[in-house]
């Protein structure tokens, strides 16, 4: 009898296996290899392989459909193959707005186009020298810190004509009584206050970022920038977050990145009906904007290494009513 429960048992163990797609067995092996990807034990490899499998299957066909003038932007597998949607946008995904509460205009002060301004067709700051190279922020929600230093960065250079790579670490570990909370999530207007109110922020080099919550380890001495606030763009109005990004620098903005064609985002102009202009969960850095092909975009750096999108890059939809929440949360710090 015990011999039978135990042939049934591993009749069902055997049988409930996933069934693999065995042209793919060296391309999984490439991947594992490519990203350092390391199971610990064969069920979670095989749950972590099905995953992956069905996320190639999803970029075939999205990029088939490309092919044939479906879309605008291309996917691709990286390092983020093999998790679910559900799990990517809890690990990387850090932008908390508080409870039952919208976005706020939380710094106190609006931007105003200058008088005359005339909008140009283009702007890329990164040309200019006010951005700093793609960061990864690893396995912790801390892209708010990292929107946060990347448009300090850029007012900083304005200011002083040097490009000092600022620490997210910094924040991370120390602007927790200002409503953030570190790989948990934060807002850059909690940031931008507490940087204010610490008079200064460290420079990435000596205080520098471990993708993991810690004690706060700020010096007044290796302070690299800082800021007396930060201004608001007037929620949801694009002509306004274009003006900002023309004449002010590199400014962060709130979007919804919750869809997998994010997670696996390539190449192109980002169109994805499936936004949402309210439910913001990322926070990133908009460079400059562009049109290709008389689509419009913006050009935003985000904080996941140069591996994932257009070398850390994604190119925003612009003009089409505020898709993924472009306009619905973005400020700048006042240096």
């Amino acid at each position: 009898m015990k011999v039978f429960i135990a042939v049934c048992f591993l009749f069902v163990y055997v049988y409930s296996l996933p069934t693999f797609d065995a042209t793919l067995d060296s391309a999984w092996a490439l991947y594992k290899r490519t990203y350092e990807k390391q199971y610990g034990s064969n069920v979670e490899e095989s749950k972590r392989r099905s995953i992956w499998e069905d996320h190639i299957a999803l970029i075939r066909k999205h990029n088939l459909e490309a092919d044939l003038g479906l879309h605008t932007y291309t996917m691709g597998m990286n390092k983020y193959g093999d998790m679910t949607n559900l799990e990517f946008v809890k690990q990387m995904n850090g932008l908390r707005r508080p409870s039952n509460v919208s976005f706020p205009a939380a710094c106190g002060k609006k931007y105003v186009a200058p008088s005359n301004f005339k909008r140009p067709d283009r702007v890329d700051w990164r040309t200019k020298g006010y951005v700093t190279p793609v960061k990864d922020q690893g396995d912790c929600g801390s892209c708010w810190a990292f929107g946060t230093t990347g448009a300090l960065e850029g007012q900083t250079f304005a200011k002083t004509q040097k490009l000092i790579p600022l620490s997210e670490q910094n924040l991370v570990d120390c602007s927790g009584a200002y409503g953030n909370e570190g790989c948990n999530g934060g807002l850059t207007d909690d940031a931008y206050r507490y940087i204010r109110d610490n008079k200064g922020i460290d420079t990435e080099s000596s205080y520098p970022y471990e993708a993991k919550d810690g004690k706060c380890r700020f010096t007044t001495k290796d302070i690299g920038a800082t800021d007396t606030g930060c201004t608001d763009i007037e929620q949801n109005n694009e002509s306004a977050l274009q003006d900002a990004i023309a004449t002010v620098g590199p400014v962060s903005i709130g979007i919804d990145a919750t869809q997998s064609s994010f997670q696996f985002y390539k190449s192109g102009v980002y169109i994805e009906p499936s936004c949402s202009a309210t439910n913001l969960d990322h926070a990133v850095l908009a460079v400059g904007y562009d049109t290709q092909d008389t689509v419009d975009y913006y050009i935003v750096k985000n904080s996941w290494g140069t591996s994932w999108g257009n070398q850390g890059y994604i190119w925003m939809a612009r003009n089409r009513d505020n898709q993924c929440g472009v306009a619905a949360y973005a400020n700048y710090p006042n240096v």
